[in-house]
């Protein structure tokens, strides 16, 4: 097995203490030793919901009902919680089948660890254990680090530890990046067209004009020749083609000439 590159923090904004005033901007830590009622610990378990799948409006194809039952009657700690959403189906398919292992590390240490990663270096680094491990594997790695360990223990639910600018992660850092929605567009026009040419729906020049690349291609042919002045004035090409009209007005001999205007409305206007 490769080992892991070392790293080095970019900033320490997220492991110093916050000199700020706290307000209603700053996060909202869940503990579990705080909960008394049913109603604090379904609380804690949508804030985990929340953290992990950043999500604002929690499907109901994405609970974990097994595990919130765990945590409700503390058969599992807070921390296995976290674990057990982390390696869920619903994470795998939203957030890993989505995006590349660089930025799957990126997001889940925002959401894991409550900080931006250490740029490349540690997006290489702990790419190697995606590889090397698996999904399940790296998410391991993440929640028995000390840096979790310090920060969240066994009973918090992991948060943005320090907030640069007043703007949450999920706000910044989507689910996929723009190159996954291009290649989701690709994908459903190509399927679509050739499940219509494979019904008969069309024919075989409608399935090629639909694909991307050739219309593109077309667009280009479509284009008009342009003349190119700067280098005409350089004496690279005849200008002699170009036509320039005649724009000079003698103003000796002109005369001023009043014209009744004509009205858009079904009449005219009438004389003075």
């Amino acid at each position: 097995m490769l080992p892991l590159l070392s790293t080095n923090p970019t900033t320490q904004n997220h492991r110093v203490p916050g000199y700020d005033v706290t307000d209603e901007d700053d996060p909202m830590i869940y503990r579990m030793a705080n909960c008394t009622d049913p109603d604090q610990v379904q609380a804690l378990i949508w804030a985990g919901y929340r953290q992990i799948f950043s999500e604002h409006l929690i499907l109901e194809s994405y609970r974990q009902t097994f595990l919130e039952s765990q945590l409700k009657n503390r058969q599992i700690s807070v921390r296995e919680f976290i674990r057990g959403l982390g390696k869920s189906e619903v994470f795998r398919r939203l957030v890993m089948e989505t995006n590349s292992n660089y930025r799957l590390v990126d997001i889940c240490a925002t959401r894991f660890l409550g900080r931006s990663s250490y740029g490349k270096d540690e997006q290489i680094s702990l790419s190697i254990v995606i590889a090397t491990k698996g999904l399940n594997g790296f998410i391991d790695r993440l929640l028995e680090s000390e840096e979790y360990t310090e920060n969240f223990g066994d009973d918090i639910v992991p948060y943005q530890r320090r907030r640069m600018e007043g703007r949450p992660f999920n706000l910044i850092t989507p689910r996929y990046s723009d190159y996954w929605r291009a290649q989701e567009a690709a994908r459903s026009t190509t399927y679509n067209l050739s499940k219509s040419k494979y019904q008969g729906t069309v024919s075989t020049a409608r399935v090629r004009s639909g694909i991307p690349a050739m219309f593109l291609n077309m667009a280009v042919d479509l284009s008009p020749a342009e003349n190119n002045y700067q280098y005409a004035a350089s004496g690279g090409v005849s200008t002699s083609r170009v036509a320039i009209p005649d724009m000079t007005v003698d103003r000796q001999n002109a005369k001023q000439v009043i014209r009744r205007s004509e009205s858009s409305t079904p009449y005219n206007y009438l004389p003075y």
